[in-house]
């Protein structure tokens, strides 16, 4: 990923996300364009946050956020404070378990924000945990399991 607005890229210098890295999948036609364009800033060496613009495609029939978009994009949330937090080459590990907790309806409209904490690192795994609000106000919860991308022989 390269500096062109992708994952990675320099922070931004103007508008409303200002000091945010910009991050969306290259690759046209994967999974990751229904989650949208999102932004990423570091907290420090363990701490990072991820956020994006709702919009009506992630609702569901009560027009409320979606589960299934929550939880995706908690996942794609995981991969980004890794990448932010200065673990690029995670980018290719796996998500070996996620879990969720629901504790309020999300609205389309609000920025949602995905602040990210690595737990603990070992050899092999990334055990990770966010909170995600919009407003300041929670929104859902999760923890994570990623296994590293193995590296290149």
């Amino acid at each position: 990923m390269t500096s062109d607005g992708v994952a990675g890229g320099r922070p931004l210098s103007e508008g409303k996300w200002a000091g945010w890295a910009a991050c969306s999948d290259p690759h046209p036609d994967t999974f990751l364009q229904a989650i949208g364009r999102g932004y990423m800033r570091a907290d420090g060496p363990t701490r990072a946050r991820v956020a994006l613009e709702t919009r009506s495609s992630h609702r569901n029939r009560l027009d409320t956020l979606h589960g299934g978009f929550l939880a995706a994009f908690a996942d794609h949330a995981y991969f980004g404070g890794l990448w932010i937090m200065g673990h690029q080459a995670q980018i290719n590990g796996v998500t070996i378990d996620l879990s969720m907790q629901y504790l309020g309806a999300g609205k389309v409209g609000p920025d949602l924000v995905a602040e990210v904490e690595i737990l603990r690192e070992t050899g092999r795994l990334f055990f990770l945990r966010m909170l995600m609000t919009q407003n300041g106000e929670a929104v859902a919860a999760s923890t994570a399991t990623i296994r590293k991308a193995p590296k290149p022989q």
